[in-house]
Parts: structure tokens; sequence; C-alpha cells
């Protein structure tokens, strides 16, 4: 298995059901969102990417940017860390989410946490084991 960072924030969830704070909040929760990152870049290609989720489309780097007003090189960038996190996948040098829902890709997250946390807890009974507990 590849090398892949997963980050959960746990942040208070919105009180209304309006579609833009929730998905504000589930890309908070994914840790979309960085101080460095004012113009909020890697939140408008995640929101770019689900749009293009929904017509079962792949996107380009080039046509991020384009839709955007971004530099390639910005959203080469934040694509790395989309994809180094799990969230989005490449096939063909054109980008997509992972799973073509949201729905989906938050489950397919949960059973992999369950699978790591399960191995790590193995792992910390043999080095109780170990130690004589």
């Amino acid at each position: 298995m590849a090398l892949r960072k997963i980050t959960i924030y746990r942040l208070n969830r919105p009180k209304s059901g309006d579609v833009n704070q929730c998905v504000q909040w589930l890309s908070g929760s994914l840790g979309l969102f960085s101080c460095r990152d004012k113009s909020k870049s890697c939140f408008r290609i995640f929101v770019e990417l689900l749009k293009a989720a929904k017509q079962r489309k792949a996107l380009s780097s080039d046509e991020i940017a384009y839709r955007l007003h971004l530099s390639r090189g910005a959203v080469v960038h934040h694509l790395n860390n989309l994809i180094e996190s799990g969230i989005v996948a490449v096939h063909k040098n054109r980008y997509l989410l992972r799973e073509a829902s949201m729905d989906l890709l938050v489950k397919n997250m949960k059973k992999e946490i369950s699978e790591i946390l399960e191995e790590m807890n193995s792992v910390a009974e043999e080095i109780d084991r170990a130690f004589g507990d």
C-alpha cells in the first residue's frame, strides 16, 4: 500500500442545511484549508472536482487552472496534496475525485482508517506482550 496521509479535523457541524456550508465543513474536516492558502485555492479545486464528478468527468490541471483563474503550478501543487491524502485520483493525466460521490468517499476513508487502527492495535498488543503486559 502506498504511503498516504489522512488528515481529519473535528469541527463543529454547521447548523443550517445550506449545501455550501456543508461542503465547507466537510472540506475543512478533511484538512483542505491551510492558513497559507489565503484564496482557498485547494477548496476551490476540490469543489471544481466535485462538480465534475457529478458529470462523471475528469479534468486536466489546465482546465482547472482556466476555470478558477489560478496558475497551473498552484493547481498542480494542490492536486498533489489531494492525491497524497487519497481524495483525488489521476487517470491519463486527468484528475477526478477518488470516488464518484462524497458519501462513498467518506465511507471508504472510514474503512481505511478502521483498517489502519486495527493494524496499530495489533502491533500495540505485541509491544505490550513484549514488555510483559
